[in-house]
């Protein structure tokens, strides 16, 4: 799999396969591109039309490391365009899980018309909670994490694993121990690199990008969700104009590996949809 430089001449990982249309999978935080595997494995030849995915490891992570600057949301768009730059795609989708979706969401304006659509997967538009946004975690959760990764990061990314999932969920599943194994195999960033992105998701704001985002969006989420409540989804059902959105009632933070078959069935759909629309 192949390589790409950014606007620094520095090298950037991700996996590609297929030809056409793009769908560009946009991982979270302290992951890679390996979490997309179901999505490689399920959707390969799936498409009627041909299909191109594409899945960047987001600087300091997966392959992607000793990358200058701050991992931070205007850094991690500039990769972004400058992925699309490289291979002049056009007519994409984005498809942004977590920390994944906020970076779809600032890109969506620097990316004006290159996209067909775009896939908010688990997301909000914002981690912390305030006043006028109480569908967030609590500002002393962020905190409390970076006390906890700055003692220990491979403890505290551990516990953060285990918050992916709903009660019961991951047992439920025949995946469950192919589950475990890839996250497992997954090498988290740097200690200094997991402490930047959590500040940049800790202060990040993008509520006031919603209404200006005209491309079709589908919003899929877990109704039982422990790190983007749902009610966050709900939120940017309301604020996205003629956004979709899908919900998994027993599901938490991660649809796409859990329920993996349905999720693959809704982006076929979406994809083959927008496609269609924007040809």
């Amino acid at each position: 799999m192949p390589w790409y430089a950014n606007r620094r001449g520095e090298p950037l990982w991700y996996e590609d396969g297929g030809a056409e249309c793009p769908v560009v999978l946009i991982h979270g935080w302290c992951m890679s591109s390996a979490v997309w595997k179901y999505q490689f494995d399920g959707l390969a030849g799936s498409f009627p039309a041909p299909f191109r995915l594409l899945a960047p490891d987001l600087r300091g992570h997966g392959r992607s490391r000793g990358i200058s600057g701050d991992l931070n949301f205007n850094s991690f768009t500039e990769d972004l365009v400058d992925l699309f730059d490289t291979l002049d795609l056009a007519k994409g989708i984005l498809v942004g899980w977590s920390m994944g979706a906020q970076i779809a969401l600032q890109s969506c304006a620097e990316l004006s018309g290159r996209l067909a659509g775009m896939v908010l997967v688990s997301a909000t538009p914002r981690f912390t909670a305030s006043d006028d946004f109480p569908h967030a975690l609590a500002a002393n959760e962020a905190s409390g994490m970076r006390l906890k990764v700055q003692r220990n990061a491979q403890r505290a990314l551990a516990g953060f694993y285990t918050r992916l999932f709903a009660n019961g969920e991951l047992e439920a599943t025949s995946s469950a121990s192919e589950i475990k194994q890839l996250l497992a195999t997954i090498a988290p960033p740097e200690t200094t690199d997991v402490l930047d992105a959590l500040e940049a998701l800790a202060r990040a704001d993008m509520r006031q990008l919603l209404p200006a985002i005209t491309i079709p969006t589908l919003i899929v989420n877990g109704g039982q969700d422990q790190i983007c409540l749902p009610q966050a989804s709900c939120y940017l059902k309301a604020h996205i104009p003629g956004a979709e959105q899908i919900m998994y009632p027993h599901c938490g933070h991660a649809p796409f590996l859990t329920h993996s078959d349905q999720f693959n069935t809704e982006l076929i759909r979406f994809a083959r949809r927008v496609c269609e629309e924007d040809a």
